[in-house]
This record gives C-alpha cells, sequence and structure tokens, in this order.
C-alpha cells in the first residue's frame, strides 16, 4: 500500500495475507473465494479486506 498511513498507530508499512476459510455464495456452494486482508505490520490493524475472485458471486 503506496503512501498508506495506518489510522490506528500511524505506520506506514503494510502486508496481504489471506484467511484460511474461503467466502462462498452460500452454504451449499462447492467453490469459494480468498478473503486478501491488508494490515498494518506495526500494530495488525486491518485496512481493507477484499475478495479474490468477485465472478464466482455475479449471477447467470
Amino acid at each position: 500500500m503506496e503512501n498508506s498511513e495506518c489510522l490506528k498507530c500511524g505506520g506506514t508499512e503494510f502486508a496481504e495475507g489471506t484467511d484460511y476459510m474461503p467466502i462462498k455464495p452460500n452454504k451449499m456452494s462447492l467453490t469459494g473465494s480468498n478473503k486478501i486482508y491488508t494490515f498494518c505490520l506495526n500494530c495488525g490493524e486491518v485496512e481493507s479486506i477484499r475478495v479474490e475472485n468477485t465472478a464466482i458471486f455475479k449471477k447467470k
């Protein structure tokens, strides 16, 4: 995250990581998409959460 500053501690170094549980369109879905967290390396405050593959949520 270029030129970002943590709202909690003022830190400027961020990293990205994923959760072990994918987000799914519904309980019965076999496929899901990773959630990607961007967080401050100084205090751990999460700056953003985004879904890696939004296509699985679009109605066909």
